[in-house]
């Protein structure tokens, strides 16, 4: 579905592949940040989300960089390399820290450089994040990361689990405690206003 709200169908180059994503060249039609597009490479289909658009000229036409959806298989699986194929986060443990596609403002500090980053993280949940960057740090990336929820500050290691070139980093939050993380994933709930929309018309018992 296309920004105009019309259907399309095209074929494209797919550039910087990996197990949960890739970038896109040659649209011709216009997209959003956050959209779903349906994905088939040979007989494999597959739904992935838009996190980045950018105007790549007459040449490149809309460039777009695509995370594939959660439980979804990856349809270019056949083409990477062994080392490019890593194992996925546990299904059980995304259901229990439900992502959130709001943006979500963090520092992180690469623990070899002394000069943060800030930024805003997308897809976020107690357990953890997607930061989008044109050039992602490397997996196994440890960090220290820095947000507030409320009046509190949160910080915690972490690290690189997913680096997609051109796309963006999935990081871990590995230094929180169960109890922290319910926190924060109570907290987004909170401000996610998807959510809180569905909070509001709930009625209570």
């Amino acid at each position: 579905m296309a920004a105009s709200g019309q259907t399309f169908s095209q074929h494209i180059r797919a550039r910087n592949i990996s197990i949960s994503g890739a970038l896109f060249s040659g649209l011709e039609h216009e997209v959003k940040v956050g959209d779903v597009i349906g994905v088939q490479y040979g007989d494999r289909k597959s739904r992935c989300r838009v996190i980045w658009v950018m105007d790549g000229g007459p040449v490149q036409k809309v460039q777009v960089g695509v995370q594939i959806v959660a439980d979804q298989d990856c349809p270019w699986k056949s083409e990477l390399k062994p080392e490019q194929i890593i194992a996925q986060p546990d299904a059980n443990n995304r259901r229990k820290y439900a992502r959130h596609r709001i943006s979500f403002p963090l520092e992180l500090r690469d623990e070899r450089v002394k000069t943060p980053m800030r930024v805003n993280a997308t897809d976020v949940s107690g357990n953890g994040c997607y930061v989008e960057t044109i050039l992602p740090l490397a997996i196994g990336t440890t960090l220290r990361v820095e947000f507030w929820i409320g009046e509190e500050k949160i910080s915690t290691t972490a690290v690189v689990r997913t680096s997609d070139p051109g796309v963006g980093n999935g990081i871990e939050f590995t230094g929180l405690t169960p109890d922290t993380k319910a926190r924060v994933q109570n907290h987004l709930d909170k401000v996610d206003p998807l959510r809180a929309n569905i909070f509001e018309r709930t009625p209570q018992a």
